[in-house]
Parts: structure tokens; C-alpha cells; sequence
């Protein structure tokens, strides 16, 4: 079984870096516009992108999104992002630990992300379907998962929900009965924040309000417009010979909740919000501030960048930097939290969502007034 796992997370960074795998609509973020401060009043080297999440403050409202270790190649790439999380004062996220707690051997894929990254905000990650007995085998622990985050040393703990992803994947785990309690008894008794994590198919209002109720720290709403992992895992199904699999990773490809939506939906539990899911720009990163997130994650283009080397990574990130520190001073916020009361625009598609899922009150005619 945990070769199995640690070839699928091979196969996974793979396919995530190279393939067509993303969403085909996208999230919808040009839908979102901030307004343009003709006289900002402010200089651009007032701009303060620090931003306070879960009682540390980051640098840049960022974190590099759970994407990867397990295997041996995935050590390379949790160093490279662990030294420009550390440079840059952003969060890191590793990703599912299912591996390491299977083959105690391979936890130095994901620890090497605390080796380069000393003093960064580092989230752990393991599965909610893994928190659940799945056909015979049994749940994880809680001593497991506290093994998990001490890998790591990690400052909070991402259960990720996917859901969609164990649907299409031809070994995939589809139980789910029971998993809110198990989340709750695990915000319970372990000493770290939890962060309940999407991947890609987004988050909705009962949702969010049923993993507040669980005790959840945070939301990452990991929102449907940037990787599909139903492709991913349709692709693999694919390469497996298994078409009805394949075909099912193709019809669902696109589904789920956008980000922007997503955002506003979870944004009403008033816990923070991690906008992950198609954001490739820091314009993108100012849309979602707007609409109440804390941070956005991104995760696609910095693992392609990390295969690269550390110099893609920081030209990478220091493009994005620039574009929303550029979208703070044009709107004319000194500060992430002023950005966040900004009144927006919200146009098409978005707005239609929005207004069937019952957020009139918070569109004006004509115009979305998300800030």
C-alpha cells in the first residue's frame, strides 16, 4: 500500500506540473474589479503588505499551497519552496503526509521543508477521508496525526477535503460518513489550529458553517478555476486503462464552486479565509482580499517554478508581489485590512452566483459591494 501511495504522489506532482490538467472555465476573477483611486493619497513605499493570521504575521498574505512530498524527488521541491517561504515571510503548506506516517522513511520529504524554512508559518497536512475507517482499513489516529505535525514542527494542521479527487481516482477512498466529528474531535484535542482545506471543488455557506461548528480555526475554500484534480486523477485512470474512470474525470473536470464565490460563501463564518484555486496574479490575490479573504494560496505555478530552481521561484513571486502591491496603491489602501473594506465590482458569471446563492443584499444594482 505505501509504495502504491508514494508512486501516486509521483505521478500526482508530475501530471499537476506538465499535464492539461487545469480547470477549463477558470475561477472567474475578472468578474471581480476593485475601483481606481484617481488620487490615492498615499506613496507607493507606504504600502504595507503584512498581513496577522492565526496570531503570527506574515509578510505578504500568501501561502504556497499544500502541493507535494512523499517521494524521494518531492524533497527537492519542499526545499525550494521552504527557502522562499523563509526569505519572503510568507506560509507553506506541505502536502498529504499519508505517506510518511505509512513509511516513516520518507518523512524526510516534507521535513526538509522545515529545515529551509526555520521560522516561516508551516501547515502540516493529512486527509479528512483518512480520519474515517475506509473498506477495512482503519482511521488515523490521533497520536498519528500529532506524529504528523511534529515531522513538520508544523504551527497549524491542513485536513484537506477532496472529495471530488477520491471520486475520480481509481483507488480512491469513498466513505465520508462521519468525517465533520472527526474533524471536530480533532480541533478538539489537538494542540495546533485546523485548517479545513478544499482542493478545488469550493467551499459553500453550509459547509463553512458546518466546520465552524466543528472548531475549525480557519478556511481554505480551495476554490473550483485552477488545477482540476478530477483531470489529474482522469488522466491517471487514463494511463491505468480504466475508462470508466477516465470518462469520469473528464465529465466532472470543471466542477464545483469558484474561488471569488467560494470566498464570500465561507467569508460569512467571519473565521479567515485562504483563497485558493486560480489565482495567478497579485491583481487576482487583491480581488479576493476585497472579497474578505485573509491570505490566497497558490500552489500549479510555484511547483512548476521549484522544479526550475530557487531563482524562478523568487522571480515568481516577486512579479506577483509587485502586481498586488501595484493593486493597493491604485485603490489607495496603505494596509491588507483596508484593502479588504474596499468596495467592489461584480460582474457576470460571479454575480449571477452570488445573487442565486442569496448575497443581493450585498450587491448593489448594478454593481457588487463585496468590501
Amino acid at each position: 500500500m505505501s509504495d502504491r501511495i508514494q508512486e501516486r504522489k509521483a505521478e500526482h506532482l508530475r501530471l499537476t506540473a506538465t499535464a492539461d490538467v487545469e480547470s477549463r472555465r477558470g475561477a472567474g476573477w475578472a468578474d471581480v474589479r476593485l475601483l481606481h483611486a484617481s488620487l490615492p493619497e498615499i506613496d507607493l513605499d507606504e504600502v504595507d503588505c503584512s498581513q496577522v493570521f492565526l496570531g503570527r504575521r506574515l509578510s505578504f498574505p500568501l501561502v504556497i499551497a499544500s502541493m507535494t512530498g512523499g517521494f524521494e524527488a518531492a524533497e527537492a521541491v519542499n526545499a525550494v519552496l521552504g527557502r522562499a517561504a523563509e526569505a519572503h515571510g510568507i506560509a507553506l503548506g506541505v502536502g498529504s503526509q499519508r505517506a510518511a506516517l505509512a513509511r516513516p522513511e520518507l518523512s524526510a520529504s516534507y521535513a526538509r521543508a522545515r529545515r529551509e524554512a526555520p521560522t516561516a508559518f508551516l501547515i502540516a497536512n493529512i486527509g479528512a477521508p483518512q480520519l474515517i475507517a475506509q473498506e477495512g482499513r482503519p482511521s488515523l489516529q490521533l497520536e498519528q496525526v500529532r506524529a504528523a505535525t511534529e515531522m513538520v514542527s508544523a504551527d497549524a494542521l491542513a485536513v484537506h477535503l477532496n472529495f471530488l479527487q477520491e471520486m475520480v481516482q481509481p483507488e480512491g477512498d469513498r466513505q465520508s460518513r462521519g468525517c465533520c466529528a472527526a474533524i471536530g474531535d480533532l480541533a478538539a484535542n489537538l494542540a495546533l489550529p485546523v485548517i479545513a482545506k478544499e482542493t478545488g471543488a469550493g467551499m459553500s455557506r453550509r459547509a463553512a458553517e458546518s466546520l465552524a461548528g466543528c472548531g475549525v480555526a480557519a478556511l481554505d475554500v480551495g476554490g473550483a478555476g485552477g488545477t482540476s484534480f478530477a483531470a489529474v486523477e482522469g488522466l491517471r485512470a487514463a494511463a491505468q486503462g480504466d475508462r470508466t474512470q477516465a470518462k469520469l474525470g473528464e465529465v466532472f473536470r470543471d466542477w464545483g464552486i469558484p474561488t471569488p464565490v467560494s470566498v464570500v460563501e465561507a467569508a460569512t463564518t467571519r473565521l479567515p479565509v485562504i483563497a485558493t484555486g486560480g489565482v495567478r496574479t497579485g491583481l487576482d490575490a487583491a480581488r479576493a482580499i476585497a472579497l474578505g479573504a485573509a491570505l490566497v494560496g497558490v500552489a500549479r505555478p510555484l511547483v512548476q517554478a521549484a522544479l526550475e530552481g530557487s531563482e524562478a521561484v523568487d522571480a515568481w513571486l516577486e512579479r506577483f508581489m509587485r502586481q498586488f502591491r501595484t493593486a493597493m496603491f491604485l485603490t489607495g489602501c496603505a494596509t491588507v485590512d483596508e484593502l479588504r473594506r474596499q468596495p467592489t465590482v461584480v460582474l457576470g458569471e460571479t454575480r449571477e452566483w452570488l445573487l442565486q446563492l442569496g448575497h443581493g443584499e450585498q450587491l448593489r444594482i448594478g454593481v457588487g459591494s463585496m468590501g
